[in-house]
């Protein structure tokens, strides 16, 4: 019988999360929601010495950000595997280490970091590998060299060890990723990582291998980076005797710089100008503070369409998914093996995408807050309707009052190219008889507004190419927009007519 489907993404709390890790963190998130199993958050903090305050609260807020909540873990409710932090689970891991010494697949090594650091001069100066392996153990102080009474000695008095898997000298490690098919790695390759250490820790290796089978985890989805640990990984299930319940493995693909030449980085974001990190982080060491999407005014859905699409491919023309559409359409089979490219512009048009379908109640809260920095006041139903005119214009939501300013105050500067271009002799006589045209009227509207803007243009024989933007500047002081009728009706016939009688003058006289 098939075993539940479990996952868990595992950051370790050594700071902000890259955009690639969230990738990761979706994905996980993903194929548990399609397959009716459970997603689990696990902090990895073995490495005690890169552990960076705050960065654990940073995790759980990104996710809970973008609505990519586990079943269970750090910051979402304990489950029956807790606890989910490794350095709450130290105890744990000993016993695991001393099974793979006791079976003869581990050994303890004493060597010091001038020792080490001498035989990789004595490697390197041989124009040899400088690893821990097969071959080189056998020069070092470890249990294998050692005789067993000073072995005993040694870790009878507190000598620093720390726990090494032994290798075979030459032996395939094959397995089949589900995304790269078949993977086979020769040990002779590979070094005797060190597994556990004498202040109690164990490494990633063990604690990581070891955590998946004790919270069942069936199936490791996580990035290229550690595709070379797992055959190491591989072999650490069969020599501990869980070959049987070994988890699937799927290695994503890097995401790419948008040059594509490389790793996507902070650097790079900084250099082109986009976020990498999900939230804004302040580093508490050097106080330096990267942006995030959110900060940036990405919309959370918008982001995590982008990032499924960073490396999957849905096999059709649909873009643009809801969470449930994007739990209904994932499949491990359609992440490609390849670095999935970074884009700036297909991020923004994402999160234009979103922007165009968020409903105008909610746009008007963010305007409002934007209006009162600059002490406007104006009421829902007006608000609602410039946020149904604009927002086909913006990217952002914080760019409502930048997109909407001339719905709200008079423009007191014009777009000196289309003046250039458009204004002649003619230009004050046509704005003139539209002045006079839209007095005369009784009624306003778009409709109103459009006929007698033809009526000025057919009594001076100029065609709407000739006028059309002219006037959108007299009006707005901008050269784009949304459509200048219906724009027009909703700013007001007095407010048109009081613009067109201020462009006349300012312009004329200019």
């Amino acid at each position: 019988m098939d075993r539940k489907v479990r996952v868990r993404f595992a950051p370790s709390p050594t700071g902000p999360l890259h955009i690639g890790g969230v990738r990761t963190a979706l994905y996980n998130y993903l194929f548990a929601k399609k397959h009716g199993g459970d997603f689990i958050l696990r902090i990895e903090d073995t490495d005690q010495t890169r552990f960076v305050p705050g960065a654990e609260e940073y995790i759980i807020e990104a996710l809970s950000w973008l609505g990519i909540n586990p079943n269970e873990g750090i910051g979402f409710g304990d489950g029956p595997h807790a606890p989910y932090r490794q350095s709450d689970r130290k105890p744990m891991y000993k016993q695991y280490a001393m099974q793979l010494v006791n079976a003869g697949h581990a050994y303890y090594a004493f060597d010091t970091s001038e020792e080490l650091e001498a035989m990789r001069e004595r490697l390197k100066a041989s124009n040899v590998d400088s690893k821990y392996d097969a071959i080189t153990r056998m020069a070092m102080k470890n249990s294998l060299t050692l005789p067993e009474d000073e072995v005993n000695k040694r870790l009878d008095s507190g000598d620093p060890y720390v726990i090494r898997i032994k290798l075979p000298k030459k032996d395939d490690v094959k397995f089949h990723d589900e995304i790269r098919g078949w993977v086979n790695i020769n040990t002779s390759q590979m070094d005797d990582k060190v597994l556990y250490k004498s202040d109690g820790m164990p490494t990633y290796h063990l604690a990581n291998v070891v955590d998946d089978y004790l919270m069942q985890i069936t199936h490791v989805i996580r990035g290229e980076e550690w595709l070379p640990s797992a055959p190491l990984h591989v072999l650490l299930y069969r020599y501990l005797g869980w070959e049987d319940v070994m988890p699937k493995f799927a290695h994503l693909p890097l995401l790419l710089k948008p040059e594509g030449n490389g790793k996507l980085s902070k650097r790079d974001g900084d250099r082109l100008g986009f976020p990498v990190f999900p939230l804004e982080w302040k580093d508490p060491a050097t106080q330096e503070i990267s942006s995030g999407y959110r900060e940036s005014g990405y919309l959370a859905e918008a982001v995590v369409n982008l990032l499924a699409f960073l490396g999957w491919n849905p096999g059709t023309h649909q873009e643009l998914f809801s969470k449930s559409e994007l739990i209904e359409a994932f499949s491990l089979d359609r992440v490609s093996k390849s670095g999935a490219k970074f884009d700036l512009n297909k991020a923004k048009w994402f999160n234009q995408q979103y922007v165009r379908h968020t409903d105008n109640k909610v746009l008007v809260e963010a305007l409002k807050k934007q209006l009162s920095e600059h002490q406007i006041v104006a009421d829902n139903a007006y608000l609602e309707a410039v946020c149904g005119l604009v927002k086909e214009k913006i990217s952002f939501i914080k760019e409502l009052w930048g997109i909407s300013s001339y719905f709200f105050v008079d423009p007191t500067a014009y777009d000196t190219s289309v003046i250039e271009k458009k204004w002649n002799e003619k230009s004050p006589l046509v704005l003139q008889e539209l002045i006079q045209l839209l007095q005369a009227n009784d009624s306003f509207s778009a409709v109103t507004m459009e006929a007698a803007y033809h009526e000025a243009l057919n009594k001076y024989g100029l065609s709407n190419k000739d006028f059309l933007q002219l006037l959108r500047v007299c009006i707005s002081g901008v050269a784009g927009g949304p459509p200048l009728f219906e724009l027009s009706a909703l700013i007001g016939k007095t407010a048109i007519i009081k613009r067109l009688k201020n462009a006349l003058d300012k312009i004329n006289h200019s």
